[in-house]
């Protein structure tokens, strides 16, 4: 199995990008794993928010393909403690797809039809964050379901 963190918009803070790629780096001992990054749609001024998240979605939906299942990083998604995430990672390699994908959606959220597509919602907490941050907290997360599956010490209960 293999893991993509799909995101709208490139990571625009250095800080968050060097943390991002620690994580990642660490990452290659368990599992292949990739970012792929939708360009931004800016909003114009002919451009409200549901059209905007209409041309996000009609983006992200064309990434769908065989094998592949999409998850949802989404404030309004069932929340995992460390350890619960962990073992929802395992199933899907046990019995899941080819590739797991995990959306990140742009600063106003993910239009109908990616919700209706997606196979389920995941929240990080009930706080909001800013997109551009949920980024590094999902690939530390991911990260640290690894460890936690291994029984490495990064992970303390």
């Amino acid at each position: 199995m293999k893991i993509t963190l799909l995101v709208v918009g490139k990571t625009d803070t250095s800080y968050l990008r060097e943390g991002m790629n620690e994580y990642i780096k660490r990452m290659k001992y368990y599992i292949g794993f990739d970012i792929d990054v939708i360009p931004d749609i800016k909003k114009g001024k002919n451009t409200n928010v549901e059209i905007q998240k209409a041309r996000e979605g009609e983006i992200i939906l064309s990434k769908l393909g065989p094998g592949k299942e999409f998850h949802l990083f989404d404030e309004k998604g069932k929340m995992f403690s460390s350890k619960e995430f962990s073992q929802f990672i395992e199933k899907k390699m046990i019995n899941g797809p080819k590739e797991l994908v995990f959306v990140i959606g742009g600063p106003y959220g993910f239009s109908e039809e990616v919700y209706q597509r997606a196979a389920s919602k995941i929240s990080l907490s009930r706080m909001t964050f800013s997109h551009q941050m949920v980024r590094l907290l999902c690939v530390e997360q991911i990260y640290r379901a690894f460890t936690i599956l291994k029984g490495e010490p990064y992970h303390h209960e």
